[in-house]
């Protein structure tokens, strides 16, 4: 959490309008991931009519292509900027009873 908050991918804010909840998920190698559940959000938000390509799609529409990109998630982790007004939307709490918000989520 603290590294979230020095990197400023995320902030403490006041009174958020919406509250998800930080759950800790088991990782096979026996240490601890945080996730946020935004299951409710998700619900309450319209759906997109434009979903990405599942893989195989994308990797069959590269033939006679010349240039192909690729991102590692690594590298693209924290770097899709939110639009302020979507700040409160993505607010959860944390063990401390500290409201936060992401500034940035991962793509």
């Amino acid at each position: 959490m603290n590294k979230l908050l020095s990197a400023r991918h995320i902030k403490e804010i006041q009174f958020p309008e919406w509250l998800s909840n930080v759950v800790l998920v088991p990782k096979p190698v026996g240490k601890w991931k945080m996730c946020i559940d935004f299951r409710d959000i998700n619900k309450a938000c319209p759906k997109d009519f434009y979903p990405l390509p599942r893989f195989d799609q994308l990797v069959d529409s590269t033939p006679g292509c010349e240039v192909l990109s690729m991102m590692d998630n690594s590298q693209g982790y924290h770097q899709i900027m939110l639009a302020p007004e979507d700040h409160k939307r993505v607010s959860f709490i944390t063990s401390e009873a500290h409201s936060v918000t992401w500034s940035c989520i991962s793509s």
